[in-house]
């Protein structure tokens, strides 16, 4: 924040009601428990939404140091925070726009908004680059563009900086004014109106008017004339078109900057562009239509803030490709790596270094690279960055540049500087990194690509590709079908269906489920070796596992009289009381599990045993993705509610009862209980009755050998493939040991491969296959998919006549898992 607040300021800002002292300090928000890389001087903004409550997470806080919170209501415990402020306010998201609206309308220099359907983080990050070169210029982390993520994004506004770039999005009517207040930008940028969001608006010109509303106040407004929709809103709205508009168009005499050239290159574009009178030349290392037209936009964007065009220029040549994602891969030593050396600010690093520490169970590593277009005076800069380290407990760090050499002295006389990146390489040893994880963090000019690839575990170029966003994204999508307060026990058995179990159970954590199901002991001490400290129930306990169960804190399925017994003598052996257990009811589907008849005597034994105490029952459905037996998912329920409430009448206490699948919590809403199970769906696979779910698995590989085949030449085993022409086949490192099924060979299945879907010809290998790339112009080092967003894998497993549960789960972990974020 850009000036440093007391509780009592803060409750007259937000107009809240101050309880506790008036004169704790308020220099920074955090609305996440798990974000906070400190507690000095946090205030926390709890927020409540349909299936989430933040003020559960306040006694936690505050045994961390949190020492401010604003809340909608009062804990029951705050007699016992004597030393804490406070803030009851009506509503939390408010509290925080109104925040950071108090602390816009104290920055004095201009503030650019990017708004628009696509485009608009990249159009935000390229101006920030350009302007950054002359300018200390403060930007939105990544795409923090909505209710929230905008006011965060404007409350690290400060005198420092000189240039303000942000962007902000919106999903509903009536959200752009909340953000206009926020926001309130000098110049205003509208990139296109697209489909994002289009089924919560009427129709587009509904859309367009919305956005345009974040521009009320503003004293410039670009824009692409020759988009019609756009225009005509702009020029028909007298508000709108008395501002000092920048318009630009290929079209000569139609807007204020006329594109009268566009000449692209392999690899490059050369713009010809003339402004009020003068031509001017850029180039770009791009090619594409997009990337130009983002282009032209920052470059407008720049004339309109009087951005000298030499400076323009240079800056347009030397931007890089947006990073969208920061990408968690498996390291030498069993470390584990986060490849952000894309982005090159401060406020970036702040986000990546919270991503960094919310994993738990390693030491962590910073390797950061100099800022190179700060503007700001370096011991400040670097002073925050040192700051920062210490506050977030890293472990290690490694500056490397110049700049940050010559400022080791604010940092800890432990780490290590290098004026380059060949010099650390040249120090580099593989036995310095051991059961880390560690954060690149570097601007493109210092190569860091040659860091990772020293770092990152040496498997073949075949991966899984896992987006970590799209399973959050999925999430709540099923929280959104809850009623309040259902809690949501996540399915991570079996290799987190092929994904990796250690990362999507800290993911899960993050998202705040309040359980986790793996299928044996082994999977669950996995989990609890990697930091995760959610409840762990284990759905197959074997005969040998009691003693590993209790020394890890895993909590057992009991599903007949022997593992009722095998328990209760190992938490007698123990000197437990009261240790968590989950029964298993087979209500229909028959696998493991009581029958209703064995109920009775299951619950007085359980009543009579003072070690165990059952925290949840449950159930299985046989058929909730299937309309033809809804009749056996409703019989199933009545058994189950009948026996539970058995159950519960006999043992005299309440637990926790869940049914739903994946499927069931779509389509069966009725029997939500306290908690559902979802499984596949959290990772965008299986029935999912229209709900919006997304691809979370990309697998893919890349081509080693292209090669001519002359006609009547057989591929593969069994010369099973001949054809009476020439062609050419790519040999693609991907066979039935990675999981490509045998039976997808000779023109059955297809892989993605230069935008075309190419048959898989000859048998699949045992590690690789081959596939007819004629005439495509497909070359060694091409990408080639296997299953992810141009072929579903719903397709993949219908064409092998089984389900998408076991295509996940046949890639083995020889396969390398790469996790990334957006």
């Amino acid at each position: 924040m850009m000036i440093k607040l007391t509780s009592f300021d803060l409750s007259g800002i937000i107009g809240g009601k101050l309880y506790g002292p008036k004169d704790k300090p308020v220099i920074d928000v955090v609305t996440d428990s798990r974000q906070s890389a400190w507690s000095d001087g946090l205030v926390f903004f709890a927020i409540k939404g349909k299936n989430h409550d933040a003020h559960q997470f306040i006694i936690n806080l505050y045994e961390k140091g949190v020492r401010v919170f604003v809340v909608e209501r009062l804990v029951p415990e705050i007699k016992e925070f004597h030393d804490a402020s406070f803030i009851v306010t009506s509503n939390s998201i408010a509290a925080l726009q109104k925040t950071a609206a108090y602390c816009r309308r104290l920055f004095t220099s201009p503030v650019i908004a990017v708004t628009g359907s696509t485009g608009k983080t990249i159009v935000k990050e390229w101006l920030a680059d350009i302007i950054g070169q002359v300018l200390p210029v403060v930007r939105s982390p990544k795409s923090y563009n909505s209710q929230i993520g905008v006011p965060l994004s404007v409350l690290k506004l400060h005198e420092k900086y000189k240039m303000a770039v942000f962007e902000a999005g919106i999903s509903m009517p009536g959200e752009m004014d909340n953000l206009q207040k926020i926001v309130d930008p000098d110049i205003g940028v509208i990139t296109n109106i697209g489909e994002a969001h289009s089924e919560n608006f009427r129709d587009d010109d509904v859309k367009t008017m919305e956005k345009l509303h974040l521009f009320r106040n503003s004293k410039k407004v670009v824009f692409h004339y020759d988009d019609e929709l756009i225009r005509k809103h702009i020029l028909n709205d007298k508000a709108l078109r008395e501002k000092e508009l920048f318009s630009w168009s290929f079209q000569e005499k139609a807007a204020r900057i006329y594109v009268k050239n566009v000449n692209r290159r392999e690899s490059s574009t050369v713009l010809s562009v003339s402004f009020e009178g003068k031509d001017h030349e850029f180039k770009i290392p791009f090619s594409d239509r997009a990337s130009i037209q983002n282009s032209i936009t920052a470059a407008t964007t720049c004339f309109a803030a009087g951005i000298d065009p030499q400076i323009i220029a240079k800056g347009l040549e030397n931007l890089t490709a947006v990073a969208m994602r920061m990408e968690l891969k498996s390291g030498i030593n069993n470390c584990k790596l986060i490849e952000d050396f894309y982005n090159s600010d401060p406020g970036s690093l702040v986000m990546a270094v919270e991503f960094l520490i919310s994993h738990k169970g390693r030491n962590s590593v910073l390797i950061l690279s100099d800022f190179v277009q700060s503007r700001r005076p370096e011991a400040e800069l670097y002073g925050e960055v040192a700051e920062l380290i210490s506050r977030s407990g890293i472990k290690r760090f490694v500056g490397i540049g110049k700049a940050l050499v010559r400022n080791k002295i604010l940092f800890d006389d432990a780490f290590k500087f290098y004026e380059s990146t060949d010099a650390f390489i040249s120090d580099f040893k593989q036995s310095d990194f051991r059961n880390d994880i560690i954060l690149l963090k570097g601007a493109r000019v210092y190569e860091f690509e040659k860091i990772a690839q020293l770092l990152e575990e040496q498997i073949h170029q075949t991966v899984l590709e896992i987006n970590l966003d799209a399973i959050a994204h999925n999430i709540n999508v099923f929280r959104n079908h809850l009623h309040p307060g259902t809690r949501m026990m996540a399915m991570v058995k079996a290799f987190a269906y092929g994904a990796g179990p250690t990362e999507i159970a800290s993911l899960l954590e993050y998202q705040r489920v309040s359980y986790l199901a793996v299928a044996y002991a082994d999977e669950g001490v996995e989990l609890r070796n990697a930091g995760v400290s959610l409840p762990i129930m284990v759905m197959n306990p074997d005969p040998a596992s009691p003693d590993l169960m209790i020394r890890n804190q895993l909590e057992p399925e009991i599903y007949s009289f022997e593992s009722l017994d095998r328990f209760i003598s190992a938490s007698v052996r123990h000197g437990l009381v009261g240790y968590p257990i989950h029964i298993k009811i087979d209500t229909g589907m028959h696998r493991l599990g009581f029958m209703p008849g064995e109920c009775r005597e299951l619950s007085e034994r359980i009543k009579m045993t003072e070690s165990l105490k059952i925290v949840s029952v449950f159930s299985h459905l046989a058929g909730s993705d299937d309309q033809a037996l809804d009749f056996f998912t409703h019989k199933q329920a009545d058994v189950f509610m009948k026996t539970s409430a058995q159950i519960q009448d006999i043992v005299g206490y309440p637990f926790l009862r869940h049914l739903l699948n994946s499927s069931g919590i779509l389509r069966f809403p009725q029997y939500q209980f306290e908690m559902v199970r979802p499984g596949i769906g959290i990772y965008g696979a299986g029935q999912s009755e229209g709900a919006d779910l997304k691809v979370t698995s990309r697998y893919m590989t890349r081509i080693s050998q292209v090669k001519k085949i002359a006609a009547g030449e057989p591929v593969g085993y069994g010369c099973a493939d001949v054809a009476d022409h020439d062609r050419l086949v790519a040999i693609v490192p991907v066979g039935y040991a990675d999981g490509l099924r045998r039976n997808l060979g000779n023109r059955k299945g297809s892989l993605f491969i230069n935008g075309e879907r190419l048959p898989i010809v000859g048998n699949v290998c045992m590690d690789m296959c081959m596939v007819d790339v004629t005439g495509t112009g497909a070359k060694s080092g091409d990408e080639a998919e296997v299953f992810g967003d141009n072929i579903p894998i719903g397709e993949v497993a219908a064409l092998c006549d089984t389900i998408p549960y076991e295509i996940l789960t046949s890639v083995p972990r020889r396969v390398k898992r790469i996790f990334y974020t957006q």
